[in-house]
């Protein structure tokens, strides 16, 4: 047999010997090693009463084999995307699938674990190993264990059609991002525009072998011109390319579709949700978050809507009496609005987010978020750039403890072609201990799409872009400075989804403060800090029309969990007429009837946060009250850093996320930090 790198065991993926034609005959020959040796201990639990060691410590070796192996194959996928490597990662999809949902039914599998939780070995199993059980559990009865043999081969079937589905979702919404682009020859159409992003859409063309600019559906190049571009026209055709993306509308109008798409997984998880006795995919979806109910949610996010709405319909009439008295516009256009905003912004607070990238090279930024997570947990960190890597742009670094490293990650900054939009991290390597006593270090992927470097300078990044970094790393810390050595709740495993956020949303705030920023910003030339007077202006703009942010995440919110409560099986145009009255209700910017903003909504038709959007908000209520504690005491003092660390990002998910937020605050979150922070007035 050919050597193929995804069965060798490899400290780091290989990254540089991974074909895809190694994909699926590695994926056929794990799944088929896992059967067997889940079948084999099944057999051993059946002949004497399990153990940890006998049962868990054995599957949760099998998964992590596995896990190595698809990891990297779906990072590829996600970040250098070709059409042999797609073929090869969907092919996997289903086998993958088939796999969890056998595993997820097998009986013999079921009771082997409760005989653990039910028998003398119990006792002996510390709070990680216990909380790995009671999730596992509760994690077969939520696959179909109970259900009769024809509800299981459906809840199969239904399992596989949504990966695909899933896949078919984020290609399509890929292909169609790719598929357009506008290139212009004359620079006066691109009047308003700041040098940089001249410079990017320069370089768009230069890639292609053609002459003056191009613009793309990239985040870096559509945004500067819906926000700086002068040509009303200009911003009217990028803006409909954009909103019309994988849809029935638009230049590209039903070339890669996702309505049928969206139809066909709402109708599915519907049905899986009833499969399993629940009234909707959203009370499946609620049963591992902290949240108790859909009712709980829409409560929570109706009242930050009562609260918001009135003060971001204050702030849109503001936008548009400027826009009228000053900029000409009888009427805001959707085109329009990212534009007079800007605009706005720069004329009430004299700042930009152009002003601010020449303090933002991206290597000091990379560096100053280093220091800053040095000062709050007492680790350093070490490039290696010797670890393998998949394109020239990748770095790799350690983190350190005391001159040992304790895990490491993949830092992917800038976007390019065959890499899919966004931010997110990802685990590449989970902490756990090996049946051999050995550890596992935690290793992550810290993946962003931000405005590339140009010539022999560095990439200059706006501080919108420095905050999606913090954040990603915030993610990314949960994940690597865990304690855990159970992989079930390690790092972000096991952790109720609506918690999740919470350790990357509080990193933001460090891209606020003086104290952070000193060791964050330096001028490109001169390495000059941030003057106090920009600063000034940058913390007094921070809640610029931040209602209206407000109720545009509401918006999401609502719409998610609306879809996946209130309807069952929805046609493509019931989709459109539930955005739309929630629209109705919270949105106070003007609407184009041929949005199809639900066509691009990756995070919960490709992601996991079906019926789970709200938890951006419902976590950002636990950042801000955790980071009100950071103010109190001083936002880079040691004894909180160490009391956040030990309570929250080490404890992964071995315990209840209200009890470890109760453990470090010392009472229940409060929501008036968040509203504080927002600039949201007290109702």
């Amino acid at each position: 047999m050919p050597r193929n790198p995804l069965l060798e065991s490899h400290e780091l993926p290989p990254f540089a010997e991974i074909k895809p034609e190694h994909v699926v005959p590695a994926i056929e020959q794990l799944l088929a090693d896992s059967r067997a040796g889940t079948e084999a201990l099944v057999e051993r639990a059946q002949q004497e009463a399990p153990t940890w060691e006998s049962l868990a410590a054995p599957l949760e070796a099998l998964n992590d084999r596995l896990s190595r192996a698809w990891s990297p194959v779906s990072h590829l996928n996600g970040t250098m995307n070709s059409p042999a490597l797609r073929e090869a990662y969907q092919a996997c999809l289903g086998k993958l699938s088939d796999y969890s949902t056998w595993l997820g039914q097998h009986e013999g599998l079921f009771r082997a674990w409760r005989a653990l939780k039910e028998g003398p070995a119990w006792a002996e199993l510390d709070e990680a190993q216990r909380r790995c059980v009671d999730n596992t559990l509760r994690d077969f009865r939520l696959a179909g264990v109970d259900l009769s043999d024809e509800r299981k081969r459906r809840y199969g079937e239904i399992k596989a059609r949504l990966s695909e589905l899933s896949n078919t979702f984020s290609n399509q919404l890929l292909d169609a991002t790719q598929a357009w682009h506008k290139d212009i020859d004359d620079v006066a159409r691109l009047a308003g525009l700041p040098q940089s992003a001249l410079e990017t859409l320069a370089a768009n063309a230069e890639a292609k072998g053609v002459k003056g600019y191009r613009i793309t559906l990239d985040f870096p190049s559509f945004y500067p011109v819906l926000t700086f571009a002068d040509d009303r026209e200009l911003r009217r055709e990028v803006y409909t390319a954009f909103v019309t993306r994988a849809s029935d509308q638009g230049p590209n109008a039903g070339e890669y579709d996702n309505a049928p798409v969206i139809e066909e997984t709402l109708a599915l998880r519907h049905e899986l949700a009833e499969l399993l006795g629940f009234a909707s995919y959203a009370e499946l979806s609620l049963v591992t978050k902290m949240a108790e109910s859909p009712r709980q949610v829409l409560d929570f996010l109706e009242d930050l809507a009562r609260r918001a709405v009135p003060q971001a319909r204050e702030e849109f009439a503001e936008l548009e009496a400027y826009a009228r008295d000053t900029l000409g516009l009888a009427e805001l256009a959707p085109w329009d609005v990212g534009y007079a905003s800007e605009k706005l912004r720069e004329a009430r607070h004299a700042i930009s987010q152009e002003q601010l990238r020449p303090y933002f090279p991206a290597p000091r930024v990379v560096d100053g978020l280093f220091r800053v997570v040095e000062r709050l947990y007492g680790v350093t960190f070490e490039e290696d750039i010797g670890a393998p890597r998949y394109h020239p742009e990748v770095r790799y670094f350690h983190i350190l403890e005391n001159g040992a490293a304790i895990a490491g990650f993949f830092l992917d900054l800038y976007a390019r072609e065959g890499k899919r939009g966004g931010a997110w991290m990802d685990e590449c390597r989970v902490r756990r201990r090996d049946q051999d006593g050995g550890l596992q270090l935690p290793v992550a992927y810290l993946t962003c799409n931000f405005t590339r470097p140009v010539g022999d300078r560095p990439a200059l990044l706006t501080h919108d872009e420095v905050t999606t970094l913090f954040h990603e790393f915030g993610h990314g810390l949960h994940h690597m400075l865990t304690r855990q050595t159970v992989a079930e709740v390690s790092g972000i495993n096991g952790v109720a989804w609506d918690a999740v956020e919470l350790p990357s949303q509080f990193m933001e705030n460090y891209c606020w403060e003086r104290d952070g920023l000193d060791l964050i910003a330096g001028h490109v030339d001169s390495g000059a800090a941030l003057p106090a007077e920009l600063l000034e202006r940058l913390q007094a703009a921070k809640n610029f029309q931040s209602a209206m942010g407000l109720v545009r995440q509401l918006e999401f919110s609502l719409f998610d969990l609306r879809l996946h409560h209130e309807l069952k099986a929805p046609t493509a145009a019931e989709v459109q007429a539930l955005l739309d009255e929630v629209r109705d209700a919270v949105s106070v910017v003007p609407k184009a009837a041929f949005n199809r903003f639900q066509n691009g909504f990756s995070h919960i038709f490709a992601g996991g946060y079906a019926a789970g959007y709200y938890s951006y908000k419902w976590a950002e209520v636990l950042s801000a009250d955790a980071w009100s504690a950071f103010e109190e005491a001083g936002i880079f003092d040691a004894d909180t850093g160490r009391r956040f660390r030990r309570e929250i990002l080490e404890q992964g998910g071995a315990r209840d996320a209200a009890e470890l937020f109760r453990a470090f605050r010392g009472r229940e979150p409060s929501v008036e930090p968040l509203l504080r922070h927002s600039g949201i007035r007290a109702a």
